[in-house]
C-alpha cells in the first residue's frame, strides 16, 4: 500500500484528533499499526491532542500542622528519618546495662514460647538455631508495644556510639583504589 496524499491527510487529521495508531490503521485499512507509527515519525507529527484519560482527582492534602519552634539546623546535618523507638526502650537504654537472660522463660503450661504461642507483651527475642528442634523465643514480659524484654531491648537498640565501625579501613581502601586508578588513567 502506498501513502497517497489523501491517506496522509487522513492520517494527520486522525492523529491530531487523538486516535491511537491501531485505530488509525483500522480506519485507513491496508496498513499496520507499526506503519502508522513510522509514517507519523517521518512526518514529524509529535504534537497531538491529549488522549482521553479518566480525570485524576488531586490527592487531598493533610491540614498543615502548626510549626513548633525549632532551632535553626541545616537539613543536611540532620540524620534521615530514623526508625522510631518505643519510649520505654529509650528510657531503658539510659539505665544501667542489664545482662540478657541465657535461657527462655517457661510458659505457665511448662513449655517454651514458640512462634505459635507468642502473644502481645511477650519478648520475641529468638534463642537458638531456627532449624533446630530446640529453637524458642525468650517469652519474658515485655511492655505493651515493645517487642523485647528490657535486657534484649538493650541488645537490640544500642546507642549509635556503641556501633561505631572503623571508618579508616573502608575509607582508606577506597582512597587507595582511587589513587591507583588515577595513576593508570593519567
Amino acid at each position: 500500500m502506498a501513502w497517497t496524499e489523501d491517506r496522509v491527510e487522513t492520517l494527520k487529521k486522525l492523529w491530531a484528533d487523538g486516535l491511537s495508531a491501531s485505530q488509525i490503521a483500522k480506519q485507513l485499512g491496508g496498513v499496520t499499526r507499526n506503519a502508522v507509527i513510522g509514517k507519523v515519525h517521518r512526518l514529524g507529527l509529535s504534537g497531538r491532542a491529549a488522549p482521553s484519560r479518566p480525570a485524576r482527582r488531586p490527592a487531598p492534602r493533610p491540614a498543615p500542622r502548626p510549626a513548633a519552634a525549632k532551632p535553626a539546623v541545616a537539613k543536611a546535618a540532620a540524620p534521615q528519618a530514623a526508625p522510631a523507638k518505643p519510649k520505654a526502650v529509650i528510657a531503658e537504654a539510659k539505665s544501667a546495662p542489664l545482662t540478657a537472660p541465657k535461657d527462655a522463660a517457661k510458659l505457665p503450661n511448662g513449655e517454651y514460647a514458640t512462634v505459635l504461642t507468642l502473644r502481645e507483651g511477650m519478648c520475641k527475642w529468638p534463642i537458638g538455631d531456627p532449624t533446630d528442634t530446640e529453637f524458642r523465643f525468650c517469652g519474658r514480659h515485655s511492655g505493651v508495644g515493645n517487642a523485647y524484654c528490657e535486657a534484649h531491648a538493650q541488645l537490640a537498640y544500642q546507642p549509635q556510639a556503641k556501633r561505631k565501625r572503623k571508618p579508616g579501613d573502608d575509607a582508606k581502601a577506597v582512597l587507595d583504589s582511587l589513587q591507583a586508578a588515577r595513576r593508570v588513567n593519567f
